[in-house]
């Protein structure tokens, strides 16, 4: 099997274990890993966890993720689009969120970026995230055109301080 198959191949399981916007399986079992390690000091700079009121049950949940940091300004990005449940959640709460980054809890808002300024974040976030790039289907090498074209499928998030 030629290397760029196998790339294919573990592109598709990675987005399968992503069904519906939300981890199966393995994933799931990895992300509750994460979950501990992403808001302390031993995790890398660019992670953390996000802690948002649940849209159905009301109960603060946690979502590992990473900050793409463009212009100065932090990001979040979501890798499985618009109906990822963090997304969900934080459209619901009106992007009140709490973000655990080097064993801090920081209140934070979370402004929805219009689609036209997402391109140059989405790229930001395809170097310093490379386990998304299976569901962007791009890389940080891409031309930015390519990352106008998915950005209406990725919602992006400004971080602001509460």
């Amino acid at each position: 099997m030629t290397r760029g198959r196998l790339t294919e191949r573990l592109a598709a399981a990675k987005r399968a274990a992503y069904r519906d916007g939300r981890p199966r399986g393995l994933m799931r079992l990895l992300h509750a890993l994460d979950r501990p390690l992403y808001g302390t000091r031993l995790a890398p700079h660019r992670t953390a966890v996000l802690r948002v009121r649940g849209r159905r049950s009301g109960r603060m949940l946690s979502t590992p993720v990473a900050i793409a940091v463009w212009r100065g300004r932090g990001h979040l990005v979501s890798m499985l689009g618009p109906a990822a449940d963090w997304v969900r959640n934080v459209r619901a709460a009106d992007g009140v969120a709490v973000l655990r980054h080097r064993g801090r809890d920081t209140p934070v808002r979370l402004h929805e970026v219009p689609v036209a300024e997402r391109a140059e974040i989405l790229r930001r976030y395809a170097t310093i995230a490379p386990a998304a790039r299976p569901h962007l289907g791009l890389g940080p090498r891409d031309a930015l055109a390519a990352f106008a074209r998915i950005a209406p499928g990725h919602p992006v998030f400004r971080i602001e301080r509460r």
